[in-house]
């Protein structure tokens, strides 16, 4: 187990490895989004419907005749037949799938990858606590638990990473129930996975939701850590970059 202080982590102590492989991805152009689950897409073949698997607004990225990457899904009971993963942002490609973020910190903390998470005996994950659930949950009789969640985020203005999109009250209460948690004696963490490789620090977009940046500055000043790490993004992979400071 590593220190629990506060640290940025080097380039070197991040496995370029962890990365979400994708599958061969059809270029497209965006057309429209009735639904926060739709999105409309010019192929060459005509115009399909493809899953948006993330529930933010996406309005900087989501503008009518940007480039856009889907994935054919072959799945019953499906209403689309793709899946809408990549688009194309002012400074590179940016991952548009909510599930990505949680897959890549599994396998960073299956590698024991991050110090102060590593050295744990067991990772459960959405765990029960304070009345709802989290991501993971790190345990051993060693050390305290460690509750452990996860946000995407996908917006970034002047470099700086900005989470929520969209205001969150769930996002709020996973705050509060953070700080308890760290309060009662255990360990608890949030980790935000940028990702698009353009933000060099990360910081809650108080503007837009301030209830939920108010909350995440209590739960740190109680103990939970907060980590912000970065991602490169092609259209083969999604890979965990390296970590970026954050600002209250």
């Amino acid at each position: 187990m590593g220190t629990h202080k506060d640290r940025n982590y080097t380039e070197e102590e991040i496995n370029v490895e962890i990365a979400e492989l994708l599958p061969p991805l059809i270029k497209g152009r965006f057309i429209a989004r009735p639904n926060r689950f739709l999105a409309l897409v010019e192929l060459s073949g005509g115009e399909i419907g493809a899953h948006v698997a993330d529930p933010g607004r996406l309005k900087e990225l989501l503008v009518p005749g940007v480039g856009v990457y889907v994935a054919p899904v072959n799945r019953p009971g499906r209403r689309t037949a793709y899946d809408l993963r990549l688009v194309e942002g002012p400074a590179g490609l940016v991952a548009v799938d909510s599930r990505v973020p949680n897959r890549l910190v599994r396998l960073a903390l299956t590698a024991g990858l991050w110090p102060e998470f590593a050295g744990y005996a067991g990772l459960k994950e959405e765990p029960r606590a304070g009345g709802g659930r989290f991501d993971f949950l790190l345990t051993d009789g060693r050390k305290p638990e460690c509750y452990i969640e996860v946000k995407g985020c996908t917006l970034v203005a002047d470099g700086t990473a900005l989470f929520p999109d969209a205001p969150t009250a769930r996002g709020a209460r996973h705050m509060r129930e953070l700080a308890a948690l760290a309060q009662s004696g255990r360990r608890a963490a949030v980790i935000f996975i940028i990702q698009r490789s353009d933000a060099v620090s990360f910081r809650p977009h108080a503007a837009l939701d301030p209830v939920f940046a108010q909350e995440l500055r209590e739960a740190a000043a109680k103990g939970v850590k907060i980590r912000a790490f970065r991602c490169r993004v092609s259209s083969a992979a999604i890979t965990l970059d390296r970590e970026v400071p954050v600002h209250f």
